[in-house]
């Protein structure tokens, strides 16, 4: 496999994670146990990537401070509740295992916590192919490019040698702010045509789409 890029930086939820319907639930009943509106599907899949204090700021920017936490320990408790419903997309493990093999350095930007990734990657057992990750309660939320500026850092690479993968426009404008190519993958939380505004490297329809754009391009 020839490399165009040394790195590959995943989103987690809605990119190798299929997630992101059992966290729009999640927020929805958080809102509801609070006693606010419920938010559309449309709003709640616009915060996904997002960290999670903004984004319950985000959907309910006339709330108290103590009315944010409320829905964030709400949220909390629904969306641990279901957890363990959530698989990776088809292709997933076997093809970071061969990007691993070939010579990439392999990353994940997410706007997951610390805690809650680390769970993911020991319980998917893939904590053992990423050389760094990085979490929206240790470096600014999306579209910030501290993450990705903190994993290129870490790896001695500028940035133009990187490329980020994520399913939400904050994912492409986190990779745009700093300055690195970025694709699209439209099986997540943001509609393909918001996507393909940002006029990503590639737009791929599944995980199998796109571990073949990176055997052809990557």
């Amino acid at each position: 496999m020839s490399k165009r890029f040394d790195v590959l930086v995943f989103d987690w939820d809605g990119t190798l994670a299929n997630s992101t319907a059992l966290i729009v639930h999640a927020i929805q009943h958080a809102f509801a146990d609070v006693g606010l509106p419920q938010p559309s599907n449309q709003d709640a899949n616009f915060v996904i990537g997002y960290g999670l204090h903004d984004a319950m700021r985000h959907l309910a920017p006339d709330a108290q401070l103590e009315q944010v936490h409320g829905i964030v320990e709400a949220y909390k408790h629904h969306y641990l509740a279901r957890e363990s419903e959530i698989v990776l997309f088809d292709g997933v493990v076997e093809a970071l295992t061969r990007y691993k093999q070939a010579g990439y350095f392999l990353a994940v930007a997410t706007g997951k916590s610390r805690k809650g990734l680390d769970r993911a990657l020991q319980q998917t057992g893939l904590d053992v192919l990423f050389d760094i990750t990085r979490c929206a309660d240790e470096c600014q939320s999306k579209p910030h490019p501290q993450m990705l500026l903190e994993i290129i850092d870490y790896l001695g690479l500028p940035a133009r040698q990187g490329v980020m993968i994520g399913d939400t426009t904050h994912d492409l404008n986190m990779a745009g702010n700093a300055q690195m190519a970025g694709v699209g993958v439209s099986y997540g939380a943001h509609p393909r045509h918001e996507l393909a505004i940002l006029e990503p490297l590639a737009l791929c329809d599944s995980f199998l789409e796109f571990d073949a754009w990176v055997g052809a391009h990557g």
